[in-house]
């Protein structure tokens, strides 16, 4: 390995380790901290987060900030998170402040142009039906209208943002992998253009950097966590979290700082290889990767080279992740002791919704609903029936049966769901009980997974305040 940048990864999820910044940072030398911030149904939380509070980044991004900005400057260690969800302007706004009361000389790089949500109706006029990748169902014959909307931006901004001098780069939804390959495309110069061209070694370079960042992406998921052989992973107490050091032609070598917690051998990496991929081309907004083209080898103790990964164009279409609000939803799970299960569940079903399990074995959640007297939109039951005949503790001797209602007037999943069930609590098969008292209506957001065409999507970087690039994307 020659040339390499070496990139550390500190967040898998919004709610990861929030020492692993300041572990990252001092337990051993890196160029770049990345941090992923960003599941699909992050968004919807953020979304709630902004109504509530006027902003719709990830706070906690804030505290680690403030925890190693400073030796980040000092060092010259670049910062790539993709914290700034639905407002990474207000995140950055946020960093710079912090970094002014802290007296750090910091600048700081805004990617924005992946929040869509304000422009869907003008995008459907110009031919954007917004499809679902799952369904095929397009947003206006599902009638639903999203809370967000953003599309999944590649590496280019963010390598704009460094050449452009940012210490810091925030970003809104940018893939997972991009908080790699941009900072590696602007050590070693990879061209974008180029690769969108068919240039092959800027494809294979490019490609090369989109394993790496995959593997590392997830944290300590290729570092032990979650690994289906974990009685083999030493210290996974308190794992340490992946480097990618990436090489001029896209090469990596996955590693982790010395002494810490977990292990990278070619098994984790496979493993985290593995995670979410389907079909042998992995798709990216600046290429897609083979993934049968990829090697693997243990170089060292904790160190795994990934080399030989092909790459080629990237797709016309972005990715793009909506959440709606689909209504609102209420459970119950009752406590079945002894033996009989089945029939004690059939029996408070009649209860309390008009149905019996013979219904619930033949019907949908919907038409299930339309045949009980709840008047909601759906309704699941689950019997598991796992009481043991001969229990030696009570916990043994017991089965559960789980309600769950939908519906778009929260009125409906509310008492008139809750109440039947207490009002049987006497007057039903012997021992009835909730695991939990009975609680309101809370809504609950649906996960819409679409495309749209690049040109439609208008990247602008900003370092400090100040345009300095209008990114393809």
């Amino acid at each position: 390995m020659t040339e390499a940048i070496r990139i550390a990864n500190c967040s898998g999820f919004f709610g990861d380790r929030l020492d692993a910044a300041r572990e990252m940072v001092e337990d051993g030398p890196i160029d770049v901290l990345t941090g992923d911030w960003l599941a699909e149904l992050t968004m919807l939380i953020l979304a709630r987060q902004k109504m509530k509070h006027g902003n719709g980044y990830a706070r906690t991004f804030m505290t680690q900030m403030e925890q190693v900005l400073g030796t980040c400057i000092d060092r010259g260690i670049k910062v790539v998170s993709n914290a700034g969800g639905l407002d990474p302007a207000g995140c950055g706004d946020a960093l710079a402040a912090l970094a002014a009361d802290l007296g750090i000389p910091v600048r700081v790089g805004v990617v924005t142009g992946d929040d869509l949500a304000a422009r869907i109706a003008a995008l459907r006029e110009a031919g954007e039906e917004f499809a679902n990748l799952d369904t095929g169902e397009t947003l206006a014959a599902a009638g639903v209208q999203p809370l967000t909307a953003n599309a999944y931006l590649g590496a280019e901004p963010i390598s704009t943002a460094l050449a452009a001098g940012a210490d810091v780069v925030v970003t809104g939804r940018v893939t997972d992998a991009a908080l790699v390959i941009g900072p590696a495309a602007w050590r070693h110069g990879w061209d974008f253009r180029a690769a969108r061209a068919g240039d092959q070694a800027a494809l294979d370079a490019l490609a090369g950097a989109l394993v790496a960042g995959h593997v590392i992406e997830c944290g300590a998921q290729a570092t032990g966590g979650n690994y289906s052989f974990f009685t083999q992973v030493p210290g996974l107490e308190h794992p340490g979290l992946p480097i990618a050091e990436v090489a001029a032609d896209g090469s990596a070598v996955i590693t982790k700082h010395a002494g810490t917690g977990g292990m990278v051998t070619v098994g984790t990496v496979t493993a985290q290889l593995l995670y979410e991929v389907g079909a042998p081309e992995y798709v990216n907004p600046d290429v897609t990767a083979r993934f049968d083209t990829i090697d693997l080898a243990q170089v060292g103790r904790d160190r795994v080279l990934i080399s030989g990964t092909r790459g080629v164009r990237p797709p016309d279409l972005l990715k793009v992740a909506m959440n709606y609000v689909g209504g609102y939803r209420n459970a119950l799970t009752l406590v079945m002791t002894g033996l009989d299960a089945a029939a004690k569940a059939d029996l408070v079903l009649r209860t309390v919704a008009g149905v019996d399990l013979a219904q619930v074995g033949a019907l949908d959640s919907v038409d299930l609903a339309q045949a009980s007297r709840l008047q909601v939109r759906e309704l699941d039951v689950d019997l598991q029936a796992v009481g043991r005949e001969d229990p030696v503790t009570a916990a043994e001797a017991q089965s559960f049966l789980r309600l769950t209602v939908k519906d778009a007037d929260s009125a409906k999943v509310g008492k008139p769901f809750t109440e039947p069930v207490i009002e049987a609590a006497l007057a039903s098969y012997p021992g009835l009980f909730p695991t939990a008292p009975p609680g309101p209506a809370t809504p609950y957001g649906v996960y819409w997974p679409t495309t749209v065409a690049r040109e439609q999507v208008a990247v602008e970087v900003r370092v400090d305040g100040a345009l300095v690039a209008t990114v393809e994307s």
